[in-house]
């Protein structure tokens, strides 16, 4: 056996598919080749080539937003891949028939690796994040971008937002790497003084789209 790699860290692929676009994610175990497919957004040919050297044993949901699952039901068709994702509510009232329903501290594995979920409500309520264990990695859906925290749709929604923020986000370290839903990842340490004194500003009833210097 190739010592190696029975200690390589997840593999992290990533295709920005679809018309927005949206980060559709590959995760794969090294040494036993499972994989699992984060948010299937679109083009569904160009997220089968992502798994084709591998074996997808499950498909998860950061959340239902249209742009995120646009190709769910032909992937999980085509592949017959169980679905895990948080029981809700789903944007829209879309109806989803999950394998499992996850929850805040469940844990996913991924061959020899586990991802642990966090639930970071404020853009949709039943937003996920993957953050993989014994690593700085964290996919995070639309919750946090290099320039604001996702569009929220209310004032409830917004004020959600900024308690995922508080109470999750920064409470992970510096060091993590954060992988949206669209855009490059960043790196948390890098944006921490900016959304520490974001959440300082009163906003009132603000809701939309923020970036951090507002």
């Amino acid at each position: 056996m190739n010592w190696s790699r029975r200690y390589a860290p997840l593999e992290l692929r990533c295709q920005a598919v679809g018309p927005w676009p949206v980060n559709t994610y590959v995760l794969l175990c090294p040494l036993t080749r499972q994989s699992v497919i984060v948010d299937p957004g679109a083009e569904p040919e160009k997220i089968l080539d992502m798994v084709a050297d591998t074996t997808p044993v499950a498909i998860l949901l950061t959340h239902t937003h249209p742009d995120h699952i646009g190709a769910l039901e032909e992937i999980r068709t085509r592949l017959r891949l169980p679905l895990l994702a948080h029981p809700g509510p789903h944007w829209d009232d879309v109806h989803l028939e999950a394998n499992r329903w996850l929850q805040h501290g469940d844990r996913v594995q991924v061959g020899q690796h586990t991802l642990r979920v966090y639930h970071t409500p404020g853009h949709t309520p039943d937003m996920l994040c993957y953050y993989i264990e014994n690593d700085r990695r964290a996919i995070v859906g639309d919750t946090i971008f290099e320039g604001g925290p996702g569009k929220t749709w209310s004032p409830e929604d917004f004020k959600q937002t900024l308690r995922t923020l508080r109470e999750v986000i920064l409470a992970w370290p510096d060091e993590t790497i954060c992988y949206p839903g669209h855009g490059p990842s960043f790196r948390l340490g890098d944006v921490r003084p900016a959304v520490e004194a974001f959440l300082t500003k009163d906003h009132g009833e603000f809701f939309g789209d923020a970036t951090w210097n507002m």
